[in-house]
C-alpha cells in the first residue's frame, strides 16, 4: 500500500540491524520494540523471526500511523502496536525475553533517556537482552563530522534532542542491572548496543 508510512533510513538500515539480530533472537520467544515510527522494522523482523512474538509500541500520537503498517503486515506474531510513553510510570506493558529501540535515544530528552533504561531493566526476564540501535559520541567526541552536524540538526529542531555518549548511556544500562554484550559498528555511523539482564 503506497498510503502506508515509510522512512528511506527504516529500510537501509533492516539488513545491517537483522545481521546482529539473528545472533540474538533466535531462541527467543517475546521481543517490545520501543519506538516502532513507521512499523517497517516491526513488519521486516516479524516475519524473519516467526517464533518470536514482535510488540511493538510507541507514545499515543504516534499508535495510529505505526498500526496502518502493523496491521496491513497480517503477521501472526506480531500484534497490534501498544501505547508506552517512556516517562509515563509504571509501563504496565508485560515482560519480554528481549526490548529492541532505534532511532529513539537521540531523539528524546536526558530524562526520557534516564527513563527509558528505569523501565526496560523493569520489563526484561532474566537474562534477557536490551538491543539499541542508533548514533553515539565516545568519551565526548562524536566519531565522524557527519554526525557532529547531525547533532547541531537535532539541536536546532529541539533543544532536549542530541548525539548521546556511549559512557553516560552505558552507565545508565549498569545502575538499571544491564552488562554490555556488545558494541557493533554500524553502517552510516551508527552503533547497535546489546546488554544482557544477569
Amino acid at each position: 500500500m503506497d498510503s502506508l508510512p515509510f522512512r528511506q533510513a527504516s529500510e537501509n538500515n533492516k539488513l545491517p540491524i537483522h545481521k546482529v539480530l539473528v545472533r540474538h533472537l533466535v531462541s527467543r520467544s517475546s521481543l517490545l520494540e520501543i519506538g516502532g515510527g513507521t512499523g517497517q522494522h516491526a513488519e521486516f523482523f516479524a516475519e524473519q523471526f516467526p517464533d518470536l512474538i514482535w510488540q511493538s509500541s510507541d507514545v499515543p500520537a504516534n499508535l495510529e500511523l505505526l498500526n496502518l503498517r502493523i496491521a496491513n503486515a497480517r503477521h501472526s506474531n506480531l500484534p497490534l502496536a501498544i501505547s508506552l510513553d517512556v516517562n509515563v510510570a509504571p509501563w504496565c506493558c508485560g515482560s519480554f525475553d528481549a526490548v529492541f529501540s532505534a532511532n529513539c535515544l537521540h531523539i528524546i530528552s536526558e530524562k526520557s533517556v534516564e527513563n527509558f533504561f528505569a523501565g526496560t531493566s523493569q520489563c526484561i526476564h532474566k537474562d534477557g537482552l536490551l538491543l539499541v540501535y542508533g548514533p553515539f559520541k565516545y568519551d565526548g567526541e562524536f566519531t565522524t563530522e557527519s554526525n557532529a552536524r547531525f547533532d547541531v540538526w537535532l539541536k536546532n529542531r529541539n533543544p532536549v534532542s542530541g548525539v548521546r555518549d556511549f559512557k553516560w548511556v552505558n552507565r545508565l544500562a549498569q545502575d538499571s542491572g544491564l552488562t554490555l554484550v556488545e558494541d557493533n559498528i554500524m553502517p552510516a555511523n551508527n552503533q547497535l548496543l546489546v546488554w544482557s539482564k544477569l
